[in-house]
């Protein structure tokens, strides 16, 4: 299985990239079917990713990200680089998408996936509004179209298994 997870917040421009190419991922499979993939737009919910990614062989997540690097710069990063336990806190709020693959992974063991992959785009506008920025657009199309031909690869590899 094939989990994709978009992070982001919708209501602060580029900060929403990530949701937005999950969104779009979505109406790609309801064209396009691939049972073996599940695409799930989890917001801001650090928790939520851990949920969604248990059980899964292969995760991909995608956020915005803010480096100081040019806008619309795309990083693919390892997940094993990005993950951290958080700390010890009763805030959940705090519990980001990086804490959710390093708890996922000491919680879930072997049920946690192996392979994880992580899209970060550098923002250019993080204040509050609906809109990507245009560098940012033209990135997350590049990263939508990595992505569909992912999918495409990794479902010929999982039918060539069986």
């Amino acid at each position: 299985m094939l989990t994709i997870i978009g992070c982001g917040n919708l209501n602060r421009s580029d900060d929403a990239v990530g949701v937005i190419i999950a969104q779009r991922l979505q109406k790609f499979l309801i064209e396009y079917p691939y049972p073996q993939v599940q695409i799930y737009d989890c917001g801001t919910a650090g928790m939520e990713v851990m949920f969604q990614a248990k059980g899964s062989k292969q995760l991909i997540v995608i956020d915005a990200s803010s480096t100081g690097s040019e806008g619309g710069t795309i990083f693919k990063v390892p997940g094993s680089e990005l993950e951290a336990l958080p700390e010890p806190t009763y805030n959940l709020h705090d519990f980001r998408w990086h804490n959710a693959l390093a708890a996922g992974r000491k919680i879930f063991q072997n049920n946690f996936p192996e392979q994880v992959a992580v899209y970060l785009i550098e923002a250019v506008n993080l204040s509050f509004g609906w809109e990507l920025s245009s560098a940012v657009q033209n990135a997350a199309d590049l990263v939508f179209e990595e992505l569909t031909a992912t999918i495409e690869k990794t479902c010929e590899s999982y039918e060539l298994q069986f």
